[in-house]
C-alpha cells in the first residue's frame, strides 16, 4: 500500500502549486533505505502583485519516492534531516555525482532521480531500437498530460522582479545605450537605435510565462488588443529558441533553464499503441498554464502546464522540430552559460537518449535524412513539403551533433554514440551530393537520362529534366548556388527554403565551398529574397494551379502571403548568425538595418506579405515575440562576434572517416567515407 500525503499551498493567494508525495517502501538501484516513513509536506509558493515569491515552511521525513503530479514517478531519497527548503533543487543539480553515494546510504540530501533509458542497436546500424531498458531503473508511466508540477520548486526570495523591474527603473540590466548604429555614425540616430532595443527588450520582458512564481517561456504573440489569440497565447519550443538565445547573451540564463526542465517533464515517455497519442519522446509543440481549481477547495486554484502535441494544430500533425530544438536550445545554455551540470542530469540524459530513439528508429525509408509529413516544423500547413524537407534534415544534422557533445559514453550509449556518428556521415554525404544545385548540377540534371536501374546509376532518383522550373533557368546566377527543398523518387523540389539554407551554413552541414555559395545566391539575389524586410520564407511563391493543388487553395497561404513566399523577420538571427562564421557580417548589418527601419513602427509583426515585403501580413499578428527576440538576438551577435562562435559547427574531419555505407560490400560503397571526404575539397 501506498502511503501518500498531499502538499497544497495553505495561503489564499492565487495562484498556488501543488506537489504530491507518496512513500513506500520499495528500493532504488537495489538499496532500500531504513525506517522508510510516511511523509507528509505543507508546501506554499505564492506570487503576489509585486512579483515577489515566498516559501511558506517545508516539513519533510524519511522519503523514499515521491510523485510529482500525476505524470511522473521520481525517486527521492534522504535521512532524517532533510527539513530545508533546498532539500529538491539543489541536489538534483548534481544528481549525477550524488548517485554512488546515494547507493551507499549516506547521502544527507533528497535526491530527486528520473530513470534513465538505455539503448540495444544492432553492430554497424545508423538507427536505434526504440525499445528502452528498463533494467537499471524502474520505468516512468504517463498516463494524464493536464497537470504537471514543477520540477523545480524552490526560488529564492530577492525582493524584487528581475529584467522586468530593472528595465521599468532605469533599463540598466540591458546594455543598449552603448549599441551602435549600423550604417550610421550620427548620435541622433544612436539615440533612436537604442530606443528601439529598450522597447523591443520592454516587449519581450511583457511576454514572458510565469509557472508558480517562475519563468518558464513566452507567449508566442503578446497584442492585448487581440480578441482572437488562438494559440498564440502559447509557450512554442521553437518560438522560444531565438528568446531563449536572447536572454541568454544578456546574462540571463534562469528562464532557460527553467523552460528545457518544464518542456523534459512534458515530454512523452511512455510508449503507446493508440495512433492518437504521442509516441515516446516526442517533445509537445507548445504548452500553456491553465488554473484549474483545487480539488476540494472553495475557491482556491492552482497552476498546470497543458501540453499541445499536435492534438490541436491546424492539420492535427506531430511536431517533428520540437525535440531537435530543445536539444539545439539545451547544448546553447551550456555553452553560453558555462553550466554543463544541467546536461549531464539523468532525466536530462534520458530526455536526449528519447528525442534520440525516435529520430533514428528503423523504418522503411532507404534514405539517411528524417521521413516527415507537411506541416512538421515551422511551416505548420500544407505547403508541398512532406517527404525529406531540407529543413528537418539541418535541424536533424545540427541536433545529433548537439547530441554527440553533450551525451555520457558508457556501456549503455555506446551503440547509440555509434549510431549517431553513423547517421551524421550519411546524411552530410547524402544532402552534400544530392541536394545541392548551382549552374553546373542544373546543366547536369538537364541531360539526364531516366530509368536507370543499375547501381552505377547517375540519375539514382530518376529525375526527369522536364522537372526544372521555367524560373529557375533564368534565376539561378553564374555564381552561387543553394540547397534544394526536398527530394524524392522522381522529385526535386528547387523551391529556395531560407532557414533549411541557414541551417545548413550554421551546422556545417553544407561543405566550405556550398555554404558560400548559398550566401553568394542570397546576396545576388536580395531583392527577391531580402527587398524591404528580411526574409523570405521561400522562393518563389506556389501561384494559380499549383497553389491550388499543392496547398489545397489555403486562403492563408495565399502567394507571397505566410509561408507561401512572405518575408519572416525572425529569421534575421539565423542569418546574422550564418553571416558571421562565413565572415560577412556586412550582409546581416544591412539585413538588421533594413528590419530597424520598420519592425518599431510596424509594432512588430509576424510577417510581411507581397513579393518585396512591403505589406503587413494580412492575418499577421502584431507583438510578435520571435520578431521581437529575432531582432535583439541579432543585434547581439553582432555587437559581440565572439558569442557567435559559441552558437555554429565548423566543419569535422572525423565525420568525414566514417560512413556506414562503407560497411556494405554491395554496389553502395561508392558512398563510403572517401566518397564523403571528397566532398571537402570541391
Amino acid at each position: 500500500m501506498i502511503n501518500t500525503g498531499s502538499c497544497i499551498g495553505i495561503s489564499t493567494m492565487r495562484p498556488s502549486c501543488r506537489l504530491l508525495i507518496s512513500a513506500e517502501t520499495s528500493s532504488i538501484f537495489g538499496f532500500s533505505p531504513a525506517g522508510i516513513n510516511k511523509c507528509s509536506v505543507i508546501y506554499n509558493l505564492s506570487k503576489s502583485r509585486s512579483g515577489t515569491s515566498s516559501i511558506s515552511r517545508f516539513f519533510c521525513c524519511h522519503v523514499n519516492r515521491f510523485v510529482i503530479g500525476s505524470d511522473r514517478r521520481a525517486f527521492c531519497v534522504s535521512d532524517s534531516n532533510c527539513g530545508q527548503s533546498r532539500v529538491f533543487s539543489t541536489s538534483f543539480d548534481r544528481l549525477s555525482r550524488d548517485v554512488r553515494r546515494m547507493t551507499g546510504g549516506n547521502s544527507s540530501r533528497g535526491i530527486l532521480v528520473v530513470p534513465s533509458a538505455t539503448s540495444d542497436i544492432r553492430n554497424h546500424s545508423t538507427s536505434v531500437d526504440s525499445h528502452v531498458n528498463e533494467k537499471a531503473f524502474e520505468r516512468i508511466y504517463i498516463q494524464g498530460r493536464l497537470n504537471v508540477n514543477p520540477l523545480v520548486i524552490e526560488k529564492v526570495e530577492t525582493g524584487h522582479d528581475t529584467l522586468k523591474e530593472e528595465l521599468e527603473k532605469d533599463d540598466s540590466s540591458v546594455d543598449t545605450d552603448n549599441f551602435k548604429s549600423l550604417d550610421q555614425s550620427s548620435t541622433e540616430v544612436q539615440r533612436v537605435v537604442s530606443e528601439i532595443e529598450k522597447g523591443a527588450w520592454k516587449l519581450l520582458q511583457d511576454s514572458v510565462v510565469s509557472y508558480c512564481g517562475n519563468p518558464v517561456g513566452t507567449v508566442a504573440a503578446n497584442d492585448l488588443a487581440d480578441k482572437q489569440p488562438l494559440n498564440y497565447d502559447q509557450v512554442f519550443i521553437r518560438d522560444f529558441v531565438p528568446s531563449g538565445l536572447a536572454f541568454l547573451l544578456n546574462g540571463d540564463g534562469e528562464i532557460v533553464r527553467n523552460f528545457l526542465l518544464h518542456t523534459l517533464q512534458l515530454q512523452s515517455w511512455e510508449k503507446t499503441v493508440d495512433c492518437y497519442s504521442p509516441g515516446q519522446g516526442l517533445m509537445p509543440a507548445s504548452f500553456k498554464v491553465r488554473m484549474v481549481p483545487l480539488d476540494g477547495s472553495n475557491g482556491s486554484f492552482e497552476e498546470v502546464l497543458d501540453p499541445d502535441f499536435g492534438e490541436s494544430a491546424i492539420g492535427r500533425v506531430a511536431p517533428v522540430d520540437s525535440g531537435l530544438w530543445w536539444i539545439i536550445l539545451l547544448r546553447a545554455y551550456g555553452k553560453i552559460t558555462g553550466d554543463y551540470a544541467l546536461q549531464e542530469r539523468v532525466d536530462v540524459q534520458t530526455g536526449i537518449r528519447l528525442i534520440l530513439n525516435l529520430c533514428l528508429t528503423d523504418g522503411f525509408d532507404m534514405f539517411p535524412s528524417l521521413l516527415v509529413t507537411d506541416g512538421s516544423c515551422m511551416i505548420d500547413r500544407r505547403m508541398g513539403i512532406h517527404g525529406h524537407p531540407l529543413e528537418i534534415q539541418a535541424l536533424f544534422y545540427s541536433a545529433l551533433r548537439c547530441a554527440r557533445e553533450m551525451l555520457i559514453v558508457n556501456d549503455g550509449t555506446n551503440n547509440l554514440v555509434a549510431a549517431v556518428n553513423n547517421r551524421l556521415s550519411a546524411l552530410s554525404f547524402h544532402i552534400r551530393e544530392y541536394y545541392w544545385v548551382d549552374m553546373k548540377k542544373i546543366n547536369e540534371i538537364y541531360r539526364y537520362k531516366t530509368e536507370e536501374y543499375s547501381t552505377e546509376a547517375i540519375n539514382k532518383f530518376n529525375i526527369y529534366p522536364d522537372q526544372i522550373p521555367s524560373w529557375l533557368v533564368d534565376w539561378i546566377p553564374e555564381e552561387g548556388g543553394y540547397l534544394i527543398g526536398n527530394l524524392q523518387p522522381a522529385h526535386m523540389d528547387f523551391r529556395f527554403f531560407t532557414l533549411g539554407n541557414l541551417w545548413s551554413i550554421v551546422s556545417s552541414l553544407g561543405t566550405q565551398k556550398q555554404n558560400e555559395g548559398i550566401l553568394s545566391l542570397i546576396e545576388a539575389k536580395w531583392d527577391d529574397l531580402v527587398a524591404h524586410m528580411p526574409l523570405k520564407i521561400c522562393y518563389p511563391a506556389l501561384e494559380s494551379e499549383e497553389w491550388r493543388i499543392i496547398t489545397g487553395s489555403d486562403p492563408k497561404n495565399t502567394p507571397w502571403s505566410y509561408h507561401n513566399g512572405g518575408s519572416w523577420p525572425t529569421l534575421l538571427w539565423q542569418f546574422t548568425l550564418a553571416c558571421i562564421k562565413m565572415r560577412k557580417p556586412e550582409l546581416a548589418q544591412k539585413a538588421v538595418a533594413l528590419a530597424e527601419e520598420r519592425l518599431s513602427v510596424d509594432q512588430w509583426p509576424e510577417y510581411y506579405d507581397t513579393r518585396s515585403g512591403r505589406f503587413l501580413g494580412k492575418q499577421s499578428r502584431l507583438h510578435q515575440t520571435w520578431t521581437i527576440a529575432g531582432y535583439l538576438t541579432s543585434k547581439m551577435l553582432l555587437k559581440n562576434p565572439e558569442k557567435a562562435y559559441l552558437l555554429f559547427w565548423e566543419e569535422d574531419y572525423e565525420l568525414l572517416e566514417i560512413c556506414v555505407c562503407g560497411l556494405s560490400k554491395s554496389g553502395r560503397r561508392k558512398c563510403s567515407r572517401f566518397a564523403v571526404r571528397s566532398q571537402i575539397r570541391v
